[in-house]
């Protein structure tokens, strides 16, 4: 890798490397090797190894804290969901990682820079670089910033699902369709204040506000799932979600 690049991923990645060996090895796919016999700093596949347990516990750390009310299976199902292939290559997407790596000629020419499997591979190779060279503290302040943008991603897309998910509890409970109704709106024309309860079957279950109805109706949402029984919600708001999106 020239000067420039290295920086430029360091900078990314947020820490210098003081053994460069270590990070060109990190970079290195199997096939490069196989091509250039001759080079000395070896593949990431042990470093491979070592990144995917950080992440891992990671991972299990973050959201053991977050979520201090789930269950076992709940969370082992998140953090399944937060280090599984796809998930990593887009952390990998994110650095600009695959310009960065060393590949055979076949594997370049068949697009392994932009494949899901290898970008993942790769980004947990970087993670035990990481921690080999700077230990848990270094590993955590690289790694964590994209656990948490995929949690807080997560549960943006599920807060503004919330009217979808709480019709999915009612009828399922209830055989029977929410409704919202504005109970007060505040302020100036320019800056609307709505209060909206939601109902269902005529009996108030949440209310919320908003500077528009479609908001308020949101919130409203949000607030009634809140009270349903512990795990229903979260179990519709994962099925809701359904798989990731394609890389």
């Amino acid at each position: 890798m020239e000067l420039a690049a290295v920086g430029a991923l360091e900078g990314a990645i947020g820490f210098r490397f003081r053994d460069q060996t270590l990070l060109r090895r990190a970079l290195t796919h199997s096939s490069f090797l196989n091509e250039n016999p001759a080079c000395t700093w070896g593949d990431n596949e042990r470093l491979e190894f070592l990144g995917d347990a950080v992440v891992d516990f990671l991972a299990a750390d973050l959201i053991f804290g977050r979520y201090p009310e789930w269950e076992e299976g709940e969370l082992t199902s998140l953090r399944a969901e937060m280090v599984r292939a796809d998930s990593l290559a887009r952390f990998a997407i994110e650095l600009g990682l695959g310009a960065h790596l060393n590949l055979g000629r076949g594997e370049e020419q068949s697009g392994g820079r932009n494949r899901p499997a290898l970008l993942g591979d790769a980004f947990e190779a970087l993670v035990g670089a990481v921690y080999l060279e700077g230990g848990m503290e270094a590993a955590s302040g690289f790694v964590l910033p994209f656990l948490r943008g995929f949690l807080d991603g997560r549960n943006g897309l599920l807060k503004r699902d919330a009217k979808s998910r709480l019709q999915e509890w009612s009828q399922a409970n209830y055989k029977s369709t929410p409704s919202y109704v504005i109970v007060e709106e505040t302020g100036p024309d320019h800056a609307r204040l709505f209060t909206v309860e939601v109902q269902i079957r005529g009996d108030a279950r949440g209310r919320g506000t908003g500077r528009s109805k479609q908001a308020a109706e949101q919130a409203a949402a949000e607030a009634a799932l809140e009270r349903c029984p512990d795990g229903i919600t979260r179990r519709l708001a994962s099925v809701h979600q359904g798989p990731a999106a394609p890389l």
